[in-house]
């Protein structure tokens, strides 16, 4: 098997061939838990042009590690030795489900998390948001950063899915806008998971939060709070820990739909469907606040 012998060479180790497990988390690549004489291991493998969003990967993972907040997976091993691209990572037992204990040590320790911070918005590099293309070009204004490397990337990718003109249209009004809109919240750069949805956490065999599967950049902390809540939320034990931690800032509730409309049109970008209808009615809301 190609890739049991690419593992071992990169590891270092024996890797079993007859213990791999196909696991979930691969809508974009393939995910294969293994047994070898180290422990197991989760395998994220894919073609070649995988390796520079395996990289990204494996370098936000390391990032949000120095921030010593919730439990990152250890990176084992990234690269393409075998003409595949490999990303390998320590396995984690996770619990079937999530305890209100462990949502609640996810609230604190995020917030923990958010306290990381830098001088800019944005990153050393460029990484994936799913499988599309984030700009995290450093820049010290954050409306800018989120018009120019957030909503205007994604207007444009829409444009080229065919997406109606009215969607590009009044998106780019809300663009235009958006100083109007975010007047007077001026946040500080805070360390961000970038994709925190419900399938990229649980909980170990501690009840300690795990995180994964990130797409890294600094940020306004509440990008990650609203997201939490795009796909159903994460229960009142998260955010009443959250908010013990650190307080949001007064109008926070306002600014989900704004942040999540990223989401949104992403997932329009890469799913289609009824996300277009979606992301319209989030525009056509958010101007309607500024007189738009």
């Amino acid at each position: 098997m190609e890739l049991v012998a690419t593992l071992t060479g990169m590891l270092g180790c024996d890797v079993s061939s007859q213990s791999a497990r196909r696991v979930s988390g691969g809508s974009i690549n393939s995910c294969t838990r293994f047994d070898t004489s180290n422990g197991a291991i989760f395998v994220k493998h894919g073609a070649v042009e995988s390796l520079p969003m395996f990289a990204a990967e494996a370098a936000g993972l390391a990032e949000l590690t120095l921030a010593n907040a919730a439990r990152i997976p250890k990176v084992l091993a990234v690269g393409a030795p075998a003409g595949n691209a490999v990303l390998v990572l320590e396995w984690i037992d996770l619990a079937a489900q999530a305890s209100e204990r462990s949502a609640a040590k996810l609230g604190e320790r995020l917030a923990l998390q958010h306290r990381v911070t830098q001088p800019q918005f944005g990153w050393h590099r460029d990484n994936t948001i799913g499988s599309t293309p984030q700009s995290n070009r450093l820049t010290a204004d954050w409306v800018e950063f989120f018009r120019e490397q957030r909503l205007l990337p994604q207007l444009a990718l829409a444009k080229q899915q065919g997406a109606r003109a009215e969607l590009i249209d009044r998106g780019h009004t809300l663009c235009e806008h958006l100083k109007d809109f975010l007047r007077g919240h001026a946040p500080q750069p805070a360390l961000l998971h970038g994709d925190l949805w419900g399938g990229n956490w649980g909980a170990d065999a501690n009840d300690r939060a795990v995180l994964f599967d990130p797409a890294v950049y600094f940020g306004d902390r509440e990008a990650d709070l609203a997201m939490t809540q795009l796909f159903g939320g994460f229960g009142a034990p998260f955010y009443a820990a959250y908010q013990a931690a650190w307080p949001l800032d007064a109008g926070a509730a306002a600014r989900v739909p704004l942040y999540n409309l990223y989401h949104v049109l992403n997932h329009f970008n890469l799913f289609g469907g009824g996300y277009q209808r979606q992301a319209l009615e989030m525009i056509q809301r958010l101007l309607a606040t500024t007189g738009h």
